[in-house]
């Protein structure tokens, strides 16, 4: 058997590496028997001379083996879904897709992170209500599942522990971007809750990690290969990332935007998303013979409320007080009698006439991480009530000095360099440009499991 120094200049001479090989690697990292200067040599030579398909798969099978591989009852069989986005600016859609899919019978163990650079985290957004415990073990998320069908958790401390190590080691070796290391790094996660199906939603454009449709559909392919290969049905969608999902970006102001939607008034973009991604799962679990059935079940378990009702009974069972739940779910609701309200509000103007042809989602989200929606490090603290609202949508005609965003600031206030930015992130035309511009839809390709 090669050593740990001997397998790195394998790898690094772009040797492929054996399955007992990989396993090794990954045992190490887990017994605590390799320095961490030799994991971050290793990332760096799978970074430099990537994978082959078998290479990557048997890394994704050993991290999911590196831990506790959840186990659920034989009535659950064909049911247990998850979906994993590559992150967005303003991506809600984990809030609404849970539950919808939750009213249509499916168990959904959804296991999430929080935000990433600039990029908002699901467990962030839902732990701005105050009393909902992310933190759950095994038997808990067993336990909230049969009696709700859904929960949000974290990642325990037993789950894929291989996976810990090297994410941190990833952030510090500038290996983050590695097609291999991001893939054995989602699909263990979910392969270790033991799916039927899982449905990726990878964002491509301005405000993604991939800035293309190419390089976004070559990670997607990459996914859907492993996942299967691991014996998860595994589709996934390519969506575009460019403004933000929905009006709303931050913590507490997106949750009020999902409990809107679930009670029937969601923007048309997240509906898009949610009924798209829930429809997909709803046909690889075999409750639907074709998408578009599975789109009208999400949509009307959305629209009719059983959404919702599953909403509130995931944030009861996870530690939410009822009365709150309660409060949050009503129509007509004064959402800050429980959410934080952020202390101030100003409202930016048009300098112009025009049709709305931009908003640019990534300007909005790294000026709102600076002002305290994100952290620079991690463990640090986020401000839940820092976001901002779109009070415009794309196409609209707009006359000058009309308010186009909502910036919800705690102290200090932005600076004028900031409050410059968000300015520039609105693009102003005119209606033939407009008209040139087609119909935005987010969703560019669905990709099914063979």
């Amino acid at each position: 058997m090669l050593s740990i120094p001997d397998l790195i200049k394998k790898k690094r001479d772009g040797g492929t590496l054996s399955d007992e090989e990989v396993k090794t690697f990954i045992q190490a990292i887990t017994n605590q028997t390799i320095q961490d200067c030799q994991t971050g040599a290793m990332l760096m030579a799978i970074w430099q001379k990537g994978m082959v398909v078998k290479e990557t798969q048997t890394l994704t099978r050993e991290m999911m083996s590196s831990g506790e591989v959840m186990s659920w009852p034989e009535e659950w069989a064909g049911l247990v879904v998850d979906k994993h986005s590559t992150g967005g600016v303003g991506d809600k859609v984990s809030l609404v897709l849970a539950p919808a899919l939750a009213a249509c019978g499916c168990k959904v163990p959804m296991i999430s992170g929080r935000g990433l650079a600039h990029t908002g985290g699901t467990l962030d957004k839902l732990e701005s209500i105050p009393g909902f415990n992310i933190h759950q073990s095994a038997e808990q998320i067993q336990r909230i599942l049969g009696s709700v069908g859904c929960c949000i958790v974290g990642q325990t401390e037993t789950l894929v522990p291989a996976d810990r190590v090297l994410y941190a080691l990833r952030d510090a070796t500038s290996t983050v971007d590695s097609l291999p290391l991001i893939t054995g790094s989602i699909i263990s996660k979910k392969g270790a809750e033991s799916l039927t199906a899982l449905v990726l939603d990878v964002k491509f454009g301005r405000a993604a990690l991939y800035k293309d449709l190419e390089s976004a559909k070559e990670l997607a392919q990459s996914l859907v290969s492993v996942g299967n290969g691991l014996g998860v049905r595994t589709g996934a969608v390519l969506s575009c990332m460019d403004g933000t999902i929905g009006r709303c970006v931050g913590n507490s102001l997106e949750v009020i935007e999902s409990l809107e939607t679930l009670k029937g008034n969601g923007p048309r973009d997240l509906m898009e998303l949610v009924a798209t991604l829930g429809g997909l799962l709803l046909k690889m679990t075999g409750l639907v013979s074709d998408l578009s059935e599975g789109r009208k079940q999400i949509s009307d378990a959305v629209i009719g409320g059983a959404a919702l009702s599953k909403f509130q009974a995931m944030m009861e069972a996870q530690g939410v007080a009822a009365e709150a739940a309660r409060s949050l779910c009503s129509t007509r609701t004064d959402y800050y009698r429980v959410l934080r309200k952020a202390e101030h509000q100003t409202e930016l103007k048009t300098p112009a006439e025009g049709v709305v042809l931009d908003v640019d989602g990534l300007v909005l989200a790294e000026v709102l991480h600076k002002l305290g929606v994100g952290r620079s490090k991690a463990g640090e603290p986020v401000n839940h009530s820092v976001g901002a609202e779109l009070l415009v949508s794309l196409g609209q005609r707009v006359g000058k000095g009309a308010s186009w965003l909502r910036l919800h600031y705690e102290d200090p206030a932005p600076s004028p360099d900031q409050m410059s930015k968000l300015q520039k992130a609105l693009t102003l035309g005119t209606d033939r440009d407009a008209q040139i511009q087609q119909e935005h839809t987010l969703v560019k390709e669905v990709l099914l499991p063979h």
